[in-house]
């Protein structure tokens, strides 16, 4: 609308249209204005929903590969809560310090139980000793799946490098772990993903492969170089902390499993001391230093003690599934025997429970090369 000024009209009439029409433009320009504000603040609350802060877990073991992922997607500008699954094989104290350095909250989850179950029968059996690592990882990725809801996750990262370890990350081991996960397109291994299959949160765009890396092998070069651009000083050793790597840690394992003794009470005592076989349902621990002892007789609840009664040297600890028999205990004191070195060749031990050690049996030391007969 626009009021017409004709030449012919009256100065009075002049200035009263020119007011009208002065209104009229400023009204028109205050529309425009509410219009661009609106139109900005539409544009700018998209923008927000657009670049939603996507929350990921990373699995966290402490060493450097997961510490990079962690510090990789964090600088990509991801939410990232490190999560540590502990069990009776490994405990979270070096993902703790780890964790510490690079200034990060660390979730310590407890899956011991579990954990203990999937090692009677895993699907895709064991590495060089003990240790079930396909599914163990994927045991880890399906509880922290369980776990996403509580700590509103998106998806799930972890420090995997594509051909680093011969049996748990080559391409099939990962697609493996993928599938007993049950959350496979949930996902990312930031370090190797640019060469892996694209996951949801690839194809949704979440997280841009292009921000991903392609490290890939045993060589360590590359982790090196971004160890030091994050100023990362001190890590532990790649598959470093979990004892079923180790031999004789296995050996001991693999000793409970063969007799049916896969009780986490017995578990517990295989980290200390000797450890020798008496008899199917019984075994004897005993310990090679101060340390050891303490520690065995630590643990001992209702499991008999055996001590040297006269003489200075090393705690022996029984585990029997049932009571021992007379014989059984004579063969174990003398085992004690041998390692207690100020004992004569005949010697009194006594035994009981805990600190209550109210038996005694004298013995002779077993022949150093019977020993091997018993040791495990």
């Amino acid at each position: 609308m626009w009021v017409s000024t004709h030449p012919t009209t009256c100065p009075e009439t002049h200035e009263l249209i020119s007011g009208i029409n002065h209104d009229i433009s400023a009204i028109r320009l205050t529309e425009y204005k509410v219009k661009k504000s609106m139109s900005h603040k539409f544009i700018n609350r998209k923008k927000r929903i657009m670049k939603k802060k996507y929350r990921c877990f990373a699995l966290f073991s402490g060493g450097l590969d997961s510490m990079l992922s962690v510090l990789h997607m964090s600088e990509l500008g991801y939410e990232v809560v490190p999560v540590f699954f502990k069990s009776l094989f490994f405990g979270p104290e070096n993902a703790l310090k780890a964790a510490e350095q690079i200034d990060y909250k660390l979730i310590v989850h407890d899956i011991s139980e579990k954990h203990l179950e999937m090692l009677k029968n895993p699907r895709y059996g064991f590495g060089k000793n003990m240790n079930p690592c396909i599914d163990c990882h994927g045991l880890m990725f399906r509880e922290a799946a369980q776990l996403m809801e509580q700590y509103k996750i998106d998806f799930i990262i972890s420090g995997e490098v594509l051909g680093q370890r011969p049996m748990s990350q080559r391409h099939d081991a990962l697609n493996a772990v993928g599938k007993l996960s049950k959350v496979k397109d949930l996902l990312v291994r930031p370090l190797s993903q640019k060469l892996l299959t694209d996951t949801l949160p690839i194809r949704e765009g979440w997280v841009k492969k292009e921000d991903m890396l392609d490290i890939q092998d045993r060589g360590r070069y590359r982790q090196m170089e971004l160890a030091e651009k994050y100023k990362i000083t001190f890590y532990q050793n790649p598959g470093g902390g979990c004892l079923l790597t180790d031999a004789g840690y296995s050996r001991r394992l693999r000793d409970l499993m063969d007799h049916d003794m896969m009780e986490m009470k017995f578990i517990e005592f295989l980290k200390f001391g000797r450890h020798f076989r008496i008899s199917d349902n019984l075994k004897i621990i005993v310990g090679r230093n101060e340390n050891d002892n303490d520690a065995l007789t630590s643990l001992a609840v209702d499991e008999i003690v055996l001590q040297a009664k006269y003489f200075p040297g090393p705690s022996g600890i029984l585990n029997s599934m049932i009571q021992p028999t007379e014989e059984e205990i004579k063969i174990a004191a003398s085992l004690l025997l041998r390692y207690c070195n100020k004992a004569p060749e005949i010697s009194t031990v006594a035994y009981g429970k805990k600190y209550q050690l109210q038996n005694t049996v004298e013995v002779k030391k077993i022949n150093a090369l019977k020993v091997e007969e018993y040791l495990i």
